[in-house]
């Protein structure tokens, strides 16, 4: 997509105005200050989708979600280890922490939290804080911090049942039981997605021209009970596993590879309120991430990397006088690496204490936060940040924002086994960042809107450094990057319509080099509008990302490009509800990035393609919620 359209739908944001979270006007978050608390309150940038949303826009995966966020790019691949990537306002893929229900989900041996494996119909409610919460949670939130949510229950009773037919085969098959009383409340579901897939290469050689299928199956449990009015508990459990194909594309003859999954989390909290200034809640977890990948054509092809991680926390917040509040907690996790290659070390912990002070007086607040944490590979790491918020005018709020954060190094990054090309590093520091921030927010003329300027710092980012002499590589702390970049977001109704757009200019700049970081798209807008016609509804989506690179030297480019949607959906009844939408409308042919195919046996000289994505593809759905 050329600069110039992208820069023509900029201009014309003030005119349709949008907002940063789709459809909610002031929801309470918990992400951002790791505890309830009003939207309009939380110091971090900060974008939800609620469970309408997800159903309003007709979601395909978590990353079709996430892709509507200011200033997030993903890239999605189909080669061998395939993995959808989030950069999250510039930073690495791993420098984004992610959580499910308050557990972290980044697989130990890669950093990586694999979203494209998440089925929606399992969701409740997603929180994305931009910008860096390591003062709160620790390693890996340079770019910021994703929650997900499972669905939760509600008074009464209410069943519901949801199937799919779609192009590429797809079929999809889902059905749930909500309910409770005033005590106790429960959600239990499962979904099973089936779909055929397509080629994802564009040369098509060997094996690698069949179709690349994904088999799903998910199950979720979400039960909480209160003992009184102080006291209350709750257990949740989040199970996605399956098969899916991918193109072996780095071969010269290709074989035919798989991956069986399994991406799961459990999550238990106990929760206290001791009196009206101390409240106090007590988590434990548990989060698995088992890939096991087999060929029967190509060997190379079959290796198994399962993480399991086990994690407690002790959270207290202290209501200290009417303007004055204090959060204190413990937080403590174990890491654990079971594969077949011959890592030397396979285990590891931290522990972590952290204190945050908020004020909020007459016409201004500030915040105070500060972290420690021990890691048994690393070592000591502390992290701080400072916020201050001034209301300019009613409804007119600025906020100038000071953050730490760091990312520590993986098992991949410390331990991979030693071969003849390649080698773990285990003297390895954590990068680290430094983040400001100035936000601009406000409600004008029925228009809620956001404006956040920002500057990253990072410094001793891990990077692969081959020897000339020996071709050995292995990762070292070496390079500097700065990430600064402009999101707009805002919402309001015109005409009927309800419309939200997001857009981000960003430079990902390497320091050392000057070269723009591989595959961040520099310049993405996003715009959906909905409109409710009585029992029918309609909406359309575009999306646009310019171009980027796909090396760190830039000398391979990526054209940008732009996607159309559309959806509908009719309330046959009280209990039937159908829904059809149609994805990349204008049959756009584009990539987000490169794969290399050897020319020959012996690797003499390799040729770029284009992964293949997705073109047009339709889905029609039918939803029964019977009364019980």
């Amino acid at each position: 997509m050329r600069a110039s359209r992208l820069a023509l739908a900029i201009a014309v944001l003030p005119g349709l105005s949008l907002a940063s979270e789709p459809y909610v006007a002031e929801p309470l978050v918990i992400t951002s200050g790791r505890m309830p608390e009003p939207q309009a309150q939380a110091t971090a940038a900060t974008t939800v989708f609620e469970r309408a949303d997800i159903e309003r826009l007709q979601a395909s995966s978590v990353p079709d979600l996430l892709s509507r966020v200011p200033g997030v790019s993903i890239v999605q691949n189909g080669g061998r280890g395939s993995l959808t990537s989030l950069f999250l306002r510039g930073a690495n893929a791993n420098q984004t922490l992610v959580l499910i229900d308050g557990v972290r989900i980044n697989a130990a041996a890669s950093g990586l939290a694999r979203l494209e494996f998440l089925s929606p119909e399992q969701i409740g409610r997603i929180e994305v804080v931009r910008g860096p919460r390591s003062a709160l949670y620790g390693a890996d939130a340079i770019g910021g911090v994703i929650q997900i949510f499972t669905r939760r229950g509600e008074e009464g009773l209410q069943a519901r049942l949801h199937l799919a037919a779609g192009t590429q085969q797809t079929f999809e098959r889902s059905m749930g039981l909500s309910g409770g009383d005033q005590q106790t409340r429960f959600d239990i579901g499962a979904s099973l997605t089936e779909r055929a897939g397509f080629d994802r290469s564009q040369d098509s050689r060997g094996q690698d021209r069949d179709h690349d299928g994904l088999r799903r199956k998910a199950f979720n449990l979400n039960l909480e009970h209160r003992f009184n009015e102080s006291l209350k508990a709750g257990l949740v459990l989040l199970e996605q596993r399956g098969e899916s194909e991918y193109d072996d594309l780095f071969s010269f003859e290709p074989g035919n590879p798989s991956e069986r999954f399994a991406v799961s989390s459990a999550a238990a909290h106990l929760e206290a309120q001791f009196d009206e200034q101390w409240s106090s809640r007590l988590e434990i977890g548990h989060s698995e991430d088992k890939s096991e990948n087999r060929d029967p054509l190509n060997t190379t092809n079959n290796y198994t990397y399962n993480t399991y991680r086990d994690s407690a926390a002790w959270i207290n917040t202290l209501q200290l006088n009417d303007t004055n509040q204090l959060l204190v907690g413990l937080d403590w996790y174990e890491d654990r690496l079971s594969t077949d290659s011959d890592f030397s070390q396979t285990e590891r912990w931290n522990q972590a204490a952290f204190v945050q002070h908020r004020y909020r007086g007459d016409g201004f607040a500030t915040e105070l936060g500060l972290r420690h944490d021990d890691n048994e590979q690393f070592g000591s790491e502390s992290t701080w940040n400072a916020s201050l918020s001034l209301d300019l005018a009613r409804d007119l709020e600025l906020l100038l924002s000071y953050g730490e954060g760091f990312h520590a190094p993986t098992f991949n990054d410390l331990y991979f086994p030693t071969s003849a090309f390649y080698g773990g590093n285990p003297n390895l520091a954590p990068e680290r960042s430094k983040t400001y921030e100035a936000q601009l927010r406000g409600v004008h003329a029925g228009t809620h809107w956001s404006l956040s300027a920002y500057r990253t710092e990072v410094k001793d980012l891990i990077t692969v450094v081959s020897d000339p002499a020996t071709f050995f590589s292995t990762p070292m702390n070496v390079n500097r990057a700065r990430l600064q970049g402009l999101e707009l977001s805002a919402e309001r109704s015109i005409l009927g319509w309800q419309a939200v757009l997001s857009a981000s200019v960003l430079d990902p700049r390497d320091r050392e080099s000057g070269h723009t970081l591989p595959r961040r798209a520099r310049r993405s807008l996003s715009l959906d509008l909905d409109r409710q016609f009585g029992d029918f509804a309609t909406g359309v989506s575009w999306q646009a990302f310019s171009g980027r690179y796909d090396d760190a030297a830039n000398t391979r480019s990526i054209a940008g490009y732009g996607l159309l949607g559309a959806r509908a959906s009719w309330r046959m009844n009280e209990e039937l509800l159908w829904q059809v939408k149609i994805d990349n409308l204008l049959d756009k042919d584009y990539s987000q990035a490169l794969y290399s195919r050897p020319n020959d046996p012996f690797f003499g000289s390799v040729s770029y393609y284009g992964y293949r994505e997705e073109g047009r593809s339709a889905l029609l759905s039918l939803t029964w919620t019977p009364e019980l």
